[in-house]
């Protein structure tokens, strides 16, 4: 840049911070005119917070042509992540996501991506046309979850598909754990073909050496870094980090364009900008403490009869290369409960919320948020409820998974055809156009433009009847799925044809 800011500047805010100090008054939108129209609202958030609730113009800039306040913030959250452009997002990263693969593939183009990939990802799919070919992360079959991909399984699918457009990888996954992602970078690169990564769960990554390598620092093409959940902005705050090379900038922000709001909230873009700022100043002695209470808290919980605490001893297994020690996975087996019992234990008599919880585990995030008294809390409460329950080993249903189905019509063909309801039972060989993702391990059993098998059928039966979570499907209590009207469709790219 052009007379180059420092990282202590936070432009946005700053320019939000001097349209008040101006005392302007507002005859524009939104309605509420600071607060003012919105009486019971204002009062419990604060006058100061409605006040730069603002929309763009002179002095705040314009999301969809930055060249002010909201230009250098990008400008400086790029440096702070080490890539060459960052866009700020207010619709999440699955905004982030989505514009990714829209960056990188046209309708028909093929695009490699991990089946556990985030329900954002199949929804980039749609709106982009492009032809998914999944690949398996490696699976945990102790703690029935989902972890990496190895660079092994991407460079067997880039010899069948050497066409493929680009390579979608989760880094780090919901659980923490991190790909061998330099090693996929290069690989992929050797092919020429870009490597977009989903970094919702690394925010925090770049700010401290103890924590995985970010996609950036990897070499990767393109990221998108949920800033809200472990960088300290407000949530649905994000960024997208682009890495020049194989992506083209000006596709990227014409992408953007097309799909990101043009009334981008201030509140939300003000965050991003001021949380930049305190990671690059404060990050490293924030995060440290962080790690420390992480292990803290492992000790403490580890200690307890009947839990235990996933820890450094699962490196160097497959599709395990790094971990997050800020995430923290609790194996309540040992009790006799289900991750779903303990969530709900917590929850209702302790007032703890967890992050997630599965068929065996319960996932607690440790962040520059929390203190000593918090850690100590969960560890006691935790006491608490090992010392309420018989201690036995349960384990209420086996990790396989059934195969994955054969691929009939693209995901976008499915979404955007004649469909209708079955019964779930009367489902068999019929074309689905919705996914089933279930807990554990968190990998799709079926999406949008698959053959829907028996086995995918009886194993769905055996989820409910553990009350495992099921998500996808419109039927919130998932006895009928969505499937093609028609019986004949021509599949995507030849003329195959399937009852």
């Amino acid at each position: 840049m052009a007379n180059k800011l420092s990282q202590d500047c936070t432009p946005i805010f700053n320019g939000l911070k001097k349209y008040i100090a101006d005392g302007t008054i507002p005859f524009h939108v939104p309605g509420h005119k600071q607060g003012r129209g919105l009486h019971e609202f204002r009062d419990f958030v604060g006058e100061q917070v409605m006040a730069i609730d603002l929309t763009c113009f002179a002095g705040t800039d314009n999301i969809c042509n930055p060249l002010d306040v909201i230009k250098e913030a990008q400008e400086l959250t790029a440096e702070a992540y080490g890539a060459d452009h960052a866009y700020f997002l207010v619709n999440g990263t699955t905004s982030g996501i989505q514009a990714m693969i829209m960056s990188v593939c046209q309708p028909g183009d093929k695009l490699i991506v991990p089946r556990n990939a985030h329900k954002s990802a199949i929804g980039g799919i749609i709106l982009s046309g492009a032809i998914p070919v999944y690949i398996q992360p490696e699976i945990d079959e102790d703690l029935g979850i989902a972890v990496g991909v190895t660079p092994e399984t991407l460079r067997r699918a880039l010899h069948e598909h050497p066409d493929a457009k680009g390579v979608f990888i989760v880094n780090p996954t919901y659980y923490g754990f991190t790909s061998n992602l330099k090693e996929i970078v290069k690989i992929a690169h050797n092919y020429d073909i870009p490597v977009i990564v989903d970094e919702a769960h690394g925010a925090h990554l770049p700010f401290h050496p103890d924590l995985p390598m970010s996609a950036m620092a990897a070499g990767a093409d393109l990221s998108a870094v949920s800033t809200h959940k472990m960088g300290g902005s407000l949530t649905q705050s994000s960024v997208l980090l682009l890495k020049k090379g194989l992506v083209d900038p000006k596709r990227v922000k014409a992408v953007l364009n097309l799909s990101q709001t043009t009334s981008p909230s201030y509140i939300l873009l003000a965050s991003i900008d001021v949380a930049r700022k305190q990671m690059v100043q404060q990050g490293h002695a924030m995060l440290s403490q962080a790690l420390e209470l992480a292990h803290y808290a492992r000790i403490g919980i580890n200690s307890i009869d009947g839990l235990a605490v996933v820890g450094d001893d699962q490196l160097g297994q497959p599709g395990r290369y790094g971990w997050d020690p800020t995430k923290l996975i609790v194996d309540v087996r040992g009790l006799g409960l289900s991750g779903f019992e303990v969530e709900t234990l917590l929850r209702r008599k302790y007032k703890i919320q967890v992050e997630l919880a599965d068929l065996y585990n319960v996932l607690f995030i440790i962040s520059i948020g929390d203190d000593r008294v918090m850690i100590d809390y969960l560890i006691n409460c935790m006491r608490d409820i090992a010392a309420d329950h018989t201690l036995k080993n349960v384990v209420k249903l086996p990790t396989y998974l059934p195969d994955p189905p054969e691929q009939v019509v693209s995901p976008q063909e499915a979404f955007y055809s004649d469909t209708r309801l079955v019964a779930l039972e009367d489902a068999e060989g019929k074309i689905c156009a919705e996914m089933i993702m279930a807990y554990p391990p968190g990998i799709p059993l079926i999406c949008p433009g698959e053959v829907i098998t028996q086995e995918i059928i009886d194993y769905v039966r055996v989820l409910k009847h553990e009350h495992c979570q099921l998500q996808g499907t419109e039927d919130p209590m998932m006895e009928r799925i969505k499937v093609l009207s028609r019986r004949f469709v021509l599949v995507q790219p030849s003329e195959t044809q399937v009852g």
